[in-house]
Parts: structure tokens; sequence; C-alpha cells
């Protein structure tokens, strides 16, 4: 296992916790928007937005989930939605606009569940809850051959198997511009390094997720990449028809990583809704 202190990236700040750092990267100022990344990675796939919406006058806060990229490893239970809590706390940035893509997104919507006093708005890409389970069979082909080979210690096997994300299941790598899965493959190596084959996962699950959306306040858009799986899409469209205030937008020509693919149009989407609020 490799010590977070060996994956600091510059620019970097650190939260403390009761079971180590959390890392993440700060960027403008005014009303705080805080960037939650995909699993497996860090805080850089949000490289194009995190320029961009500081320029138009927010706070952004680009977060390493725990686990992740420059933020500790868990040695004992915890929540996603109570580290981010905590983190926006600590920089006294709530409420704020929660901005999650896949696994980030479930963050998001914990957060909403868990903590809704520190949220203000919540965009979510390629994601719906944590209860969420993707029946599609490319999904579980993926899912089942990233497990095997991670069990077995084969690095080299797992890249190539999550990296089908990228592009979904309608296209192939040869579809997608080369330097997404570069970038990708480059933080998910930083992430596996920091853990073993067989490590205890601490994450605790919030649970009873889609009964309580209705609850839900504050505005919330769903954003996907048009060739994501049909389960994925479908999710999404839930949630955003369960909250109060939710709404669904789809860019066209990209799949899990529309925050990559069409970084422009992603956030444009953003931005607009960061608009209305």
């Amino acid at each position: 296992m490799t010590a977070a202190s060996e994956l600091k990236y510059p620019a970097m700040k650190y939260c403390p916790t009761d079971d180590g750092d959390l890392a993440y990267r700060e960027a403008g100022t005014g009303d705080p928007v805080v960037l939650l990344h995909s699993g497996y990675v860090d805080h850089r796939v949000f490289d194009a937005q995190i320029p961009a919406l500081a320029a138009a006058g927010h706070r952004v806060v680009a977060a390493d989930i725990r686990g992740h990229g420059a933020s500790a490893n868990a040695s004992r239970p915890f929540r996603w939605a109570d580290d981010l809590a905590g983190l926006l706390r600590h920089l006294d940035a709530g409420p704020a606009v929660l901005v999650g893509v896949s696994m980030g997104g479930l963050v998001v919507s914990d957060m909403l569940l868990e903590h809704p006093e520190l949220v203000r708005g919540a965009v979510l890409a390629g994601a719906s809850t944590g209860e969420f389970q993707d029946s599609d069979p490319w999904h579980k082909e993926i899912q089942a051959e990233t497990g095997r080979a991670l069990a077995a210690g084969d690095i080299e096997g797992w890249l190539k198997a999550f990296l089908r994300y990228v592009p979904g299941p309608h296209r192939t790598l040869d579809d997608v511009d080369p330097d997404i899965p570069r970038r990708l493959s480059e933080m998910a190596l930083h992430t596996v390094a920091k853990h073993t084959p067989g490590e205890k996962n601490w994450h605790v699950p919030v649970t009873d997720t889609w009964p309580r959306l209705p609850k839900v306040e504050v505005p919330v858009l769903t954003v996907n990449g048009a060739l994501d799986t049909a389960d994925v899409l479908a999710a999404a469209q839930r949630l955003a028809d369960t909250v109060r205030h939710g709404r669904s937008v789809l860019i066209e020509g990209t799949g899990h990583y529309p925050n990559m693919e069409k970084p422009e149009e992603f956030t444009a989407a953003v931005t607009d809704f960061l608009r209305i609020l």
C-alpha cells in the first residue's frame, strides 16, 4: 500500500480527519461549487472545468475522495457523505453546489439525503443513487473482469477492462480522443497503487435512497452522455423525475465521461444550471 503522501500533487491542500487527510484543490472566489470525480481516478478529471468555473465567478473545490488520488485510505468504516460534509465545514463552504460524475454523483445523492443543509444544488452525471444496479450484460461483464483482475493483482488486465467504460457499449476506444484514456490510466494507476489485493472495503453505503428522494428540496440536474448504458440513462431520468425540482440533459456523442469528452458542453450545462440558483 502506498501512503497518500507519496501521491501529493501540486497546488493540493489537505483537510485533516480522524482517519487521515482528505486532499482537495481550490480555485476562484464566489459561491462554492464542489467537483467530485468518478471511481478509481481523482480530481484531475475536472481539469477543464476547474479554471472555467473559477473564471465564471465561483469558488471551485475539487476533492479527491477517500482512498483516491492524494487522499488517505480508510482504516475504519466511513461514509462518503460524512467525509464531504466534514470538508465543507472545514472550508466554511456550505451550502454548496455539488457536481459529481459516476461515483462522484453517488456522493452527491448521498449528500442530498444525509446532509441536505450543506447542499444548494446538485448536478449528477452518469449516476443516480448508491442503490442503483446496472443490469446491462456489457456492464456486468466489465464488473466481473475488473473484479477478477484486481483480486489476482493483474493491474494490466484490470486497466484494460476499466478503460472499456470510456467509449461505452456502443463504441470502441478507437472512437475516443486517445488523450482521455491516457489521462484516466495515469490517475487510475496512482489510485490502485495505494491499495492491495483483497484489502477490506470500509465504505458504508447509504440505504433507503429512492424512497427519500421526493423530499429533496434543492434543484437537481442530471447530465448524461447519450451513449452511456440504457440502465444508467433510465436511472438518471428516474432521479430527475423523483426529486421536486429535477431536470435532465443529454450530451450527444459521448459516454460515461461527458466532462472529459465534451468539456465545453458539460461546463455550459453546469454554468446554465448555476445561473438559475
